[in-house]
C-alpha cells in the first residue's frame, strides 16, 4: 500500500483490458531514475505505467549518498521534509584522508543545500516511488520485462509477466529503461557504449552498530580505499574498494579483506570500530563497468544508470539519478506534446548528459584507478589543504556544487584563487 495514498502500488492482470492497455510512457525500473521520471511525467498529465520486477520496501546494492544537488531536486519536487522525516542523519561535512594530506570541509551549497545525507535505499526508493503513485502513476511490482514490442523499427510497447500468471501486452509512445546498469531495454536495443572506461574497482560494504562518532569520511590510498557513511537506524556503512583484478581474491574471504583493508588505510577508523557489531550480510560486486551508452532511438529512451554508469568510487549514482530523470522526462514531455519530435528531444537530452556528466565521471575514473594521484591533482590537493576556504571549493567539486572546470581545468583559477 502507497503510505500517503493506502493505495495499492500493484495493478492486477484484470486491469490491462483493452481500454487500458496504451499509455504514454512505460518506464522499466521503480527506483531512483525510475520513479521521478514517471512522477514528473504524470504530473504534466501523461498516463504512465511503471514496471520492476521488485517489491517495495526492498534494499538494493546502492552507495547511500545524496549529495547537494540531488537533495536540491527533492526539495523541487517536494519530497525534502518527507525524506528528512525519516530519520536519516545528516552528514554536515565531508573528509578525504588521503594519507599525506586530509581535506575536512564543506562544500559551497546549491540552492542553499550543502548537506549530504545517506539513506538505506528501501527508505528512499519507497518514498520515490509512492511519490509516482500520487502523482496518478500506475506500478506492477514482481514484474519481469520478457521483451519489448516492435512496430517496424520503432519499439512500442512491452511484453510482461508476473510470476508465472499470464503475459499482457501493455503499449506505449515511449518505453525508458530506468533498469540499471543490466538494463534489458538497453540490451534488447542494442544500445552501444561508449567513452568506455573498462572496470576499474570491486567494492562490498556492510553495516555495522556501535561505531564510536561516525562521519563521511573516505580513506584512500594506492590499491585501496574506505569509505564510512553514517546511515538510517544508527548504523553506519562501511564500503572497501579494491582494483577489479583483486575481486576473486576478495570475495574469498570478504570480511578478512575489509578487516585488513581498514587496519592499513584508516587506522583511526579501526580503532572506532572494535566496540562495532556487524548487522547483515556484506553486499558488492566485482562487476563494475564504467561507460555511457547511445541512450535513445525509435520508441526508446534510458535514463539513471542504464544510461550512464561511472564507478561507485564517486558516490554520485542516486544524485546523478535524480538529474537525469528531470532531464529525461522534460525531453519525453516535449516529444509526447509535440513541441520537438522525439528524435530532437531525446538527442539535445544525451548531449546535456554528457556536458553536466563528462568533466566528474573522468575524474572519478582517476580515484578509481586507486593509483596515487597525477601530479597535477597531489599539487593541487596539497596547496588547498591549508586553506579552508579553497579546502570547501575542491570538496565542492567533488560534491557536485562547484563546476570541475572552475577548480580543475589547466585554464581555470586555483581554489586559491577562487577562495
Amino acid at each position: 500500500m502507497s503510505a500517503r495514498t493506502g493505495r495499492s502500488t500493484i495493478v492486477s492482470d484484470t486491469d490491462f483490458d483493452e481500454e487500458t492497455k496504451m499509455y504514454d510512457a512505460i518506464v522499466i525500473g521503480a527506483r531512483c531514475a525510475g520513479s521521478p521520471t514517471a512522477m514528473l511525467l504524470a504530473r504534466q498529465g501523461h498516463r504512465v505505467l511503471v514496471v520492476d520486477r521488485a517489491t517495495f520496501p526492498s534494499d538494493t546494492m546502492s552507495t547511500h549518498l545524496i549529495r547537494p544537488p540531488g537533495l536540491a531536486a527533492l526539495r523541487r519536487w517536494g519530497l525534502l521534509d518527507d525524506l528528512l522525516a525519516t530519520g536519516v542523519p545528516a552528514c554536515p561535512s565531508l573528509r578525504f584522508d588521503f594519507g599525506p594530506v586530509v581535506l575536512d570541509g564543506t562544500p559551497p551549497p546549491v540552492d542553499g543545500l550543502s548537506m549530504h545525507y545517506a539513506p538505506r535505499r528501501r527508505v528512499l526508493d519507497k518514498l520515490l516511488l509512492d511519490a509516482a503513485i500520487d502523482a496518478g502513476v500506475e506500478v506492477r511490482e514482481q514484474t519481469a520485462v520478457k521483451d519489448l514490442l516492435w512496430e517496424g523499427e520503432r519499439v512500442n510497447g512491452v511484453r510482461l509477466n508476473r510470476g508465472g500468471a499470464r503475459e499482457v501486452e501493455p503499449r506505449a509512445r515511449i518505453v525508458i529503461g530506468a533498469d540499471g546498469l543490466r538494463s534489458t531495454v538497453a540490451e534488447q536495443v542494442g544500445a552501444r557504449t561508449y567513452h568506455d572506461q573498462g572496470m576499474l574497482t570491486c567494492s562490498y560494504y556492510s553495516y555495522w552498530s556501535a561505531v564510536e562518532a561516525p562521519r563521511l569520511t573516505l580513506y584512500s590510498r594506492p590499491g585501496g580505499a574506505i569509505a564510512e557513511i553514517p546511515t538510517q537506524d544508527g548504523l553506519t556503512c562501511i564500503c572497501g574498494c579494491w582494483p577489479a583484478a583483486e575481486d576473486r581474491t576478495v570475495r574469498r574471504d570478504i570480511e578478512g579483506a575489509i578487516a585488513v583493508a581498514i587496519a592499513e588505510h584508516a587506522p583511526e577508523l579501526s580503532s572506532r570500530l572494535r566496540g562495532g557489531i556487524r548487522q547483515e550480510r556484506f553486499v558488492g560486486t566485482g562487476r563494475i563497468p564504467n561507460h555511457f551508452r547511445q541512450s535513445h532511438g525509435p520508441g526508446w529512451a534510458l535514463v539513471g544508470d542504464a544510461a550512464y554508469h561511472k564507478d561507485p568510487i564517486g558516490a554520485r549514482g542516486i544524485s546523478d539519478a535524480f538529474d537525469d530523470a528531470e532531464r529525461v522526462a522534460a525531453a519525453v514531455h516535449a516529444g509526447l506534446t509535440g513541441q520537438e519530435s522525439f528524435d530532437a528531444a531525446l538527442r539535445g537530452c544525451q548531449a546535456e548528459r554528457e556536458e553536466a556528466s563528462l568533466a566528474l565521471y573522468e575524474l572519478d575514473a582517476q580515484f578509481a584507478a586507486l593509483e596515487a594521484p597525477p601530479p597535477e591533482l597531489q599539487a593541487l590537493i596539497a596547496r588547498v589543504a591549508g586553506d579552508q576556504a579553497a579546502t570547501d571549493e575542491l570538496i565542492g567539486v567533488i560534491s557536485g556544487t562547484v563546476p570541475v572546470d572552475d577548480v580543475l581545468s589547466p585554464t581555470g583559477p586555483s581554489p586559491a584563487e577562487v577562495a
